[in-house]
């Protein structure tokens, strides 16, 4: 079963799903986060959709079978079914750095309205006798809601998988799902001895599809629901599967007994240069990653700060062979990835990719000029409306100041924040980004 159906999900673990040497012996249940039209049509199409892989050289396309189910988020009624069903082995989740509802701390977020309010609907559970009735509104509650009734139907144990753009995810999905199960405490223990939880690192460019570019697929394709992915992908896998799992090692998929550097190549080198591009490039007036990389001002950020980042990684991991394919992989003119659509959450990216390697930085004595390069870019960017800077005042219109500045850095780590030297770099590189910008017009 997944939670958050969407086009990565369709073009990641779905494809790789299909592409097992076991593909006939599984099925993907799926539910949408809030899409009630991509659930429907995808029901009227018996699940089956157009994976179209795109490169310079052309498209190839193929017709992906396993997505055999598709739901709203909100039809309880089926997402209870399904996870307290034997046959249902896996929970697997796509639902954005954001819905798993966690603080600073990696915990769940009990300041948050939406956790409280689930905690107290799940906390009488015993008094209604239909437990689709809950209301219930965060992925994770309906999960711990769907986790109780399998423990009441005395299923199997199962896996849950998280595969979202996050460090330690299946750690992280576990205090969360734990933390929500504490409202049900008989729960809360059968989690703790029957649900394993795996991490993931989820790798492959999958753009949004304009509407204009939607009805030319429909139209070469007859698919109302296609997918566009570039050619390239990955996929690293850690956890244990008890009760079993597709031949995703078949399809390509790496297991591994230490995800963390596989982990963090990717969400700094890939999804930090993109975070960096959604604020610098949209400065420069650019609309995509391929029309970003060729400016000479973003390319020279983007390497500076790979060389950063690149540092604290392992040899091993193939480093140099990694930002060749990534730099052909932005380049990838064909593979519209909007630099609006990455923008989207930004400060919760900006602490999950590029904090880490500027706290690595400092604490190795050196300047970590590319990474206050990203905050500076950022804060330019939120000057101008073009990213969200996650505090309010910066964020309602008021005269974008100094303060707010400090104030958007703290948002992301106390710890640089009260850094005066990395301050003064961010500073420095603010003026700097204004002064290129101020020239180039």
């Amino acid at each position: 079963m997944h939670l958050g159906l969407g086009a990565f999900s369709r073009s990641h673990l779905a494809w790789y799903t299909a592409r097992a040497l076991d593909a006939r012996d599984w099925g993907i249940s799926a539910y949408t986060g809030r899409s009630r039209e991509l659930a429907e049509v995808l029901t009227t199409q018996d699940g089956l959709y157009t994976l179209i892989e795109r490169s310079a050289e052309g498209d190839r396309a193929s017709i992906i079978e396993n997505v055999v189910e598709a739901h709203v988020g909100g039809d309880l009624a089926s997402l209870i079914a399904d996870i307290s069903a034997d046959e249902t082995v896996i929970i697997s989740l796509t639902i954005t750095e954001a819905g798993y509802r966690v603080g600073v701390d990696g915990l769940l977020d009990s300041t948050d309205s939406h956790v409280r309010a689930d905690l107290a609907a799940l906390s009488n559970i015993e008094a209604e006798p239909n437990p689709s009735a809950i209301a219930v509104s965060t992925a994770i509650g309906r999960l711990v809601l769907g986790l109780d009734a399998r423990r009441r139907a005395c299923s199997g144990p199962i896996t849950v998988m998280s595969c979202d753009n996050l460090p330690n995810n299946g750690s992280l999905l576990r205090e969360a799902l734990l933390g929500m199960a504490e409202a049900i405490p008989d729960t809360a223990a059968w989690c703790k001895q029957m649900v394993s939880f795996a991490s993931t690192s989820v790798d492959r460019i999958t753009p949004s599809i304009s509407p204009e570019e939607q009805e030319e697929l429909a139209a070469t394709y007859g698919d109302r629901a296609p997918v566009i992915a570039e050619p390239f992908s990955d996929w690293i896998i850690e956890g244990e599967f008890p009760a079993g799992r597709p031949a995703w090692e078949s399809a390509g998929a790496r297991f591994t007994d230490d995800l963390e550097p596989w982990e963090s190549r990717k969400l700094w080198l890939l999804n930090g240069a993109h975070t960096l591009l959604a604020s610098l490039g949209q400065l420069r007036g650019h609309r995509t990653v391929a029309e970003a990389i060729t400016d000479p001002v973003c390319l020279h950020a983007v390497n500076s700060f790979w060389d950063e980042a690149e540092r604290h990684l392992p040899a091993t991991l193939g480093l140099t062979e990694y930002r060749s394919a990534l730099h052909e992989r932005f380049a990838n003119a064909r593979i519209e990835h909007q630099l609006s659509q990455i923008a989207i959450d930004t400060p919760t990216k900006l602490r999950l990719r590029v904090m880490p390697v500027a706290v690595r930085e400092r604490e190795s004595g050196r300047e970590a000029d590319a990474c206050a390069t990203v905050i500076a870019s950022w804060l330019a960017a939120g000057e101008q409306r073009l990213v969200p800077l996650g505090i309010e005042a910066a964020d309602t219109g008021t005269a974008f100041s100094w303060d707010h500045a400090v104030l958007a850095v703290e948002s992301l780590s106390t710890k640089l924040a009260a850094d005066g030297a990395f301050l003064s770099a961010v500073r420095d590189e603010l003026d700097r980004v204004r002064h290129i910008l101020s020239a180039a017009r």
